[in-house]
């Protein structure tokens, strides 16, 4: 399994960006997006599940975040709009497979004030 992140970047607060991840080498069941801010522990943003694209998203960004999946081309993006410093953290894309799940390398999401 490999995941390929992208979209992370720099970013003025009230600005967007829209992360992107690409998975290969499996059929995945659930998709998501967690961040990790310096200092604090993992958490979920959103998640989002292959049958019927049932969502879940952070009450930390309903309404500004957004997750989609295309399942012809397994990838998954999270639409960041209304960006706040407290949205500052790296963010990981995670799948899970079968009994396992599996996390992408992280890309750093920095919002200034």
């Amino acid at each position: 399994v490999q995941l390929v992140e992208s979209g992370g970047g720099l970013v003025q607060a009230g600005g967007s960006l829209r992360l992107s991840c690409a998975a290969s080498g499996s059929t995945f069941r659930f998709m998501g997006w967690y961040r990790q801010a310096p200092g604090k522990q993992r958490e979920q943003v959103a998640t989002i599940a292959r049958g019927g694209g049932v969502t879940s998203h952070a009450d930390s960004v309903k309404g500004r975040f957004t997750i989609s999946m295309d399942t012809t081309k397994n990838t998954m993006d999270l639409q960041m709009t209304s960006l706040k410093p407290e949205d500052t953290a790296v963010y990981y894309c995670n799948v899970v497979a079968g009994s396992r799940e599996y996390w992408g390398q992280g890309t750093q999401v920095t919002v200034s004030s």
